[in-house]
């Protein structure tokens, strides 16, 4: 299915800044929906305009809807958009005319012009339709939406609704009509409060009803934070006041919730405002247990890596005591270390995965120490390993590691110099590492499943167990070796 702005752009001539404002409308009318207990359709004229295009559809989340199939992308013309036409050509909401029958569902038909800000003509028609099959006597609660819902409409009409875009980062969670909605009188009093909007206060501390009270005050009055309650104060009534503010959220009491403040001015006139309060305490909640989480994983980490360079510590002290066992105690050292800086690495993060480039840059300047005194061997980088989850970091590290040990120590004859790449690149799933040196060479009989060297059968169970891939060692063309690897990079 095509994007409205698809649509809009394949089927119109409208500018830039009204398909931006049809988006903004369209992220921000499940509000409208959801207080008219009625489907919104974003209707826009094709052709000579006397047909319709459906760009965009809304469902209420507090009645059933009217539509079972989705209707963007239908055109529709003749008698069934005559209310679309009316409201489009006279720039006002058209609330005439009897039901109409969607197969079995009954649906009152409404349509509301779409005006820009700043700009008279209509450039979209919503249609709001209200599926009456479960019509009955509405309650305080419904009827308090009903009305908000028509000043909103009355809003979109005039280019009021939706607000400019804000500037500021707003928290993502955007109350809802059901959380719980306050609706302000002019003078920033509460003319009623819904239930979940009530309770919501209590958990805050609130012992007496919304209703009556100065709820600027009252957020003021209630913040554990005097500095977060001034503030939430002065959006509130820059709301009542017309003014668009942005989203806040308050503590108190232990408990938290999010508010945003709708400015209520059909027909330009300020009347109040429309407060949206979400109940974020167990959100907020389990996002602290989460963050305790994450830090006590990279406190672990962070330990883990201390006692490994102690580990390493002590194992070169060994082998300056034991010059016979000198050479496979430094051999654990640079193993030791090389793991060592995995978990240095994830010390660091808030996730179990690690930016692989930088460990690998950091093996390869210990590995060049290993060469001769006399040797001139320059190990270099191509491609990027990218980032890769810990439980692939780690024996990759190991791997890589000993290739290049090997290399380094073994492919090169006494005073010879040369060169080692290491090359990584990604396709698809697999990650494909060649390690290749410029030196002397395998042996005339060398294979890798029998060889008796530890690093490489270090190695070997580390690709075919650890990271599940493959390993080739092989004789370049001209002179040297090619270590391929192929890893699977999915998580495990």
């Amino acid at each position: 299915m095509s994007t409205l702005r698809d649509l809009v752009l394949e089927h119109t001539s409208l500018a830039g800044d009204d398909v931006e404002h049809l988006h903004r409308l369209a992220g921000d009318w499940q509000l409208i929906s959801d207080l008219s207990f009625a489907d919104l359709l974003l209707w826009v004229p094709v052709g000579s305009g006397e047909e319709y295009l459906c760009v965009a559809q809304v469902r209420p989340v507090t009645a059933p809807t009217a539509y079972q199939d989705d209707q963007v992308g239908r055109v529709s013309g003749g008698a069934e958009v005559a209310h679309l036409h009316i409201a489009r050509s006279q720039g006002r909401i058209w609330r005439e005319g009897d039901p109409v029958w969607y197969g079995d569902t009954p649906a009152r038909h409404e349509a509301i012009p779409v005006r820009r800000k700043g700009s008279p003509a209509v450039i979209a028609v919503v249609g709001r339709d209200t599926n009456l099959s479960t019509a009955r006597t509405p309650s305080q609660l419904e009827l308090n939406y009903l009305t908000t819902a028509d000043d909103l409409a009355q809003m979109v009409a005039d280019g009021a609704f939706p607000p400019p875009p804000s500037k500021a980062s707003e928290p993502a969670a955007a109350p809802r009509v059901g959380d719980g909605l306050i609706r302000l009188d002019a003078s920033g009093s509460v003319s009623y409060a819904s239930p979940n909007a009530q309770s919501a206060f209590r958990r805050l501390g609130l012992p007496a009803h919304l209703v009556g009270e100065d709820l600027a005050a009252v957020v003021a009055r209630l913040a554990d934070d005097p500095l977060e309650g001034t503030e939430l104060s002065r959006r509130i009534r820059t709301a009542v006041g017309g003014v668009q503010p942005g989203r806040k959220e308050m503590s108190a009491r232990g408990a938290s919730v999010l508010m945003r403040a709708i400015p209520l001015k059909p027909g330009g006139v300020p009347i109040g405002a429309l407060v949206l309060i979400r109940d974020l305490t167990e959100v907020r909640r389990r996002d602290l247990a989460l963050m305790t989480k994450d830090a006590t994983i990279r406190e672990i980490h962070h330990r883990v890596k201390n006692n490994l360079q102690t580990v390493a510590a002590l194992l070169r002290l060994q082998a300056r005591r034991a010059p016979a066992a000198r050479v496979a105690l430094e051999e654990s050292v640079r193993r030791v270390a090389s793991i060592a800086l995995v978990h240095e690495t994830l010390a660091m993060t808030s996730d179990e995965v690690v930016e692989f480039d930088g460990i690998v840059d950091r093996v390869a300047s210990a590995a060049a120490e290993v060469a001769a005194s006399d040797a001139k061997v320059t190990i270099r980088r191509e491609g990027r390993f990218g980032v890769l989850p810990a439980e692939i970091a780690t024996p990759l590290v190991m791997v890589l590691n000993e290739l290049l040990v090997n290399a380094v120590g073994h492919g090169f004859a006494e005073g010879d110099g040369g060169e080692v790449a290491v090359t990584a690149s990604r396709q698809g799933k697999e990650l494909h590492v060649t390690v290749a040196d410029t030196g002397k060479g395998l042996p005339q009989d060398f294979d890798l499943d029998s060889s008796e060297r530890l690093g490489l059968q270090i190695v070997r169970t580390l690709v075919a167990g650890e990271l599940r891939g493959t390993i080739v060692l092989h004789p370049r063309p001209i002179t040297g070796t090619e270590a391929v690897l192929s890893i699977p990079v999915t998580k495990r």
